[in-house]
């Protein structure tokens, strides 16, 4: 069996395989890049391993004229950059001591003790430059099934990073058939493990809640994870129903799918410092929060926070029964456009400047909102 698509033959992967030698035992693709090969999937990040040690692949790749970086020698990670693309190039390794977060690793030359330390068998395929497979582990037949396992002892490959915790719910939203159930032995050790999530950087959680919260279709990985106790234990307060049925509305009215948006509906205690979001983030997230407090329509509320926030704040209040008008998208669209006509300078003259000028700009401006942006600059500034 063989993966194909266009990442395998870009100038760029060939440059790098050539600088590194393509034969089959010299450098393997493996991971993500197969696993959505594979499916069918968009392949972005392409990782391979080896058998060669790290200062090795780095002279290869300088020898080459390619920028060799090293990335994590004593992991035998290097990334090198061929053309505009980064790839990561590891040797085959095996672990040695773990503490939940670092590992102590040892080069190996053999296939099967790199693969039987990687998470899940769906991710412990490797194919050889021309794509054809390499599977130690048997993995193609769970990736077949879109079946999530962990390799070995569930227990034992979350005790050497407890991340692996929330990536298991994370390749179930992304990749996992609903209809095959979830692993149980995997599901148990996550929940009797999830205390460990603690020892991982909040910044790390937060980046894999995103990836997890942005699937087409989360819910089951949602559902299990509130079941194991793994959810409350990334986002306290945390409720898995009403995110699952954000999800199956954005469905049905065929909206785009938005992270942050299921986060919202959560009910989270406090999820911008549960997950360390970014300040970017953080004030999208309470727009929308500030959206959903405010009882307006669409346009007033787009005018406000944000189409984005405004989106999530109807969505939101559809799923507790509250429908909203037929065309709050276009008003949506309206209000975000709306351009309120009067500023400060169009009154200092007459109030002075100082707190009595912007509460006269506060009442002029819900005035015109409430008017559904129907009060022209003249009737402001009228008093009409």
């Amino acid at each position: 069996m063989r993966v194909a698509g266009d990442w395998l033959n870009a100038p760029n992967t060939t440059a790098l395989l050539s600088a590194l030698g393509s034969p089959a035992d010299t450098v393997l693709f493996v991971g993500g890049c197969v696993r959505n090969a594979v499916l069918g999937h968009r392949v972005a990040d392409i990782d391979l391993a080896t058998p060669m040690v790290p200062e090795e692949v780095m002279q290869r790749a300088r020898d080459a004229g390619l920028w060799a970086i090293p990335t994590g020698l004593a992991h035998g990670t290097v990334t090198i950059v061929a053309g505009n693309a980064r790839f990561e190039v590891t040797t085959f390794r095996k672990d040695i001591e773990t503490d939940g977060r670092r590992a102590v690793v040892a080069f190996s030359t053999d296939i099967r003790d790199d693969a039987q330390r990687r998470d899940f068998s769906m991710n412990a395929i490797y194919a050889e430059p021309d794509g054809t497979i390499v599977d130690p582990l048997d993995g193609r037949f769970d990736l077949f099934a879109r079946y999530v396992r962990f390799v070995g002892d569930p227990i034992d490959r979350i005790v050497e990073d407890y991340l692996r915790i929330l990536r298991f719910f994370r390749i179930i939203a992304w990749y996992a058939d609903a209809r095959h159930g979830i692993d149980p032995a995997g599901l148990a050790a996550c929940g009797a493990l999830r205390e460990g999530i603690g020892q991982i950087a909040r910044e790390r959680v937060g980046a894999e809640m995103r990836k997890l919260l942005s699937a087409p279709d989360p819910r089951a990985a949602l559902a299990a994870m509130a079941a194991s106790g793994v959810l409350n234990a990334v986002v306290p307060g945390a409720k898995a129903e009403p995110a699952q049925a954000v999800v199956a509305l954005e469905k049905r009215l065929g909206v785009a799918p938005s992270w942050l948006r299921r986060l919202t509906a959560m009910g989270c205690d406090d999820p911008a410092e549960a997950l360390k979001l970014p300040r970017a983030q953080n004030e999208a997230l309470q727009a929308g929060k500030k959206a959903l407090a405010k009882a307006e329509r669409p346009a007033a509320r787009a005018f406000r926070y944000g189409a984005e926030a405004a989106r999530t704040a109807i969505l939101i209040e559809a799923t507790q029964g509250i429908d909203p008008p037929d065309d709050w998208q276009a008003q949506i669209a309206r209000g975000a456009a709306a351009t309120f006509p009067i500023s400060g300078h169009d009154l200092v003259d007459k109030i002075g400047a100082g707190p009595a000028l912007g509460k006269r700009l506060d009442a002029m401006r819900n005035d015109w909102i409430a008017s559904d942006f129907a009060l022209t600059r003249e009737a402001l500034l009228s008093g009409r």
